[in-house]
């Protein structure tokens, strides 16, 4: 799968050095998947969660550094892209309030 913005990950990297090594390998695993839904992403990654937003439309959440941050991305698996949109610790998550600017 192409990834969309991941000069942003890179940066959540930096910001978040935890995590960096976290992000490194899912950037890695999902350029060599070929997801084709959501079952096909929870082969990779168990616990990702499909969450819908206040745009009627639905992102995946992955764990990353088990529950201490949380990627939010969108996947056009009929284009074989991913897009980059929020990087958060969990707690800045569990606050909800993201779901609000998607």
């Amino acid at each position: 799968m192409r990834i969309i913005k991941e000069a942003f990950l890179v940066a959540a990297g930096r910001e978040h050095p935890p995590a960096a090594r976290h992000l490194e390998v899912w950037r890695t695993t999902v350029k060599a998947a070929a997801w084709r839904n959501l079952v096909d992403v929870r082969r990779s990654y168990p616990d990702t969660d499909a969450v819908k937003v206040r745009s009627g439309r639905q992102v995946l959440v992955f764990n990353v550094r088990r529950n201490d941050y949380r990627l939010i991305a969108a996947a056009h698996f009929n284009r074989q892209i991913v897009y980059t949109l929020r990087f958060m610790t969990h707690a800045e998550y569990s606050k909800d309030r993201w779901k609000e600017t998607l």
